[in-house]
């Protein structure tokens, strides 16, 4: 497994090693000693899956403290851009952010730690998106920043995106006041 540090501190792009031959393939998706390895130490509580046809942005979302999650993020079938934005106040790359491409051929997965708003586009129709949460799930702590918000200036490489009504009514980033 390859750990890759991104621009922003605490991001990381994981790309596993993939042995393939004429029956498949097989990979380790999850390893506690390679993370452990990377200084990470991280007890996964819970894991997610989503379906979504091709255009459909989700994000940009998260919980706020006490109940912040990391968030170890992949692609079972189909692509999208994977983005994480910096939402901790004291950051130099506060309201930065990091993208990538997550696919089931490139098996690359994207470590987003506590502290930073997540969405993705899907690329493809019938994309399954999953990822592991190291906090559980509560609904007085969520939050979300508005997907489109020019502060932000995301590129999602799709056009005419689907958003649900929820994420059309997130949080402007000027009037955001982080709890990171």
């Amino acid at each position: 497994m390859k750990i890759i540090k991104t621009e922003i501190e605490g991001l990381l792009i994981i790309e596993p090693r993939v042995f393939e031959d004429e029956r498949g393939y097989f990979f380790e998706s999850w390893s506690k000693d390679a993370f452990e390895n990377a200084g990470l130490d991280i007890n996964f509580v819970q894991d997610n899956e989503s379906l979504s046809s091709e255009g459909v942005v989700r994000g940009l979302h998260f919980q706020n403290p006490p109940f912040a999650q990391g968030k170890l993020v992949r692609v079972l079938k189909g692509s999208v851009l994977d983005v994480a934005v910096d939402i901790r106040k004291n950051s130099p790359t506060y309201g930065k952010h990091v993208s990538a491409h997550l696919s089931e051929e490139n098996k690359t997965m994207f470590w987003i730690p506590p502290g930073f708003a997540h969405g993705f586009s899907t690329l493809e129709n019938n994309t399954i998106f999953s990822y592991k949460c190291s906090g559980v799930y509560n609904k007085e702590s969520e939050g979300s920043l508005m997907w489109n918000d020019t502060d932000l200036n995301i590129d999602w490489k799709i056009k005419n995106p689907i958003i649900s009504e929820k994420d059309q009514n997130s949080a402007l980033f000027t009037n955001f006041k982080s709890l990171f």
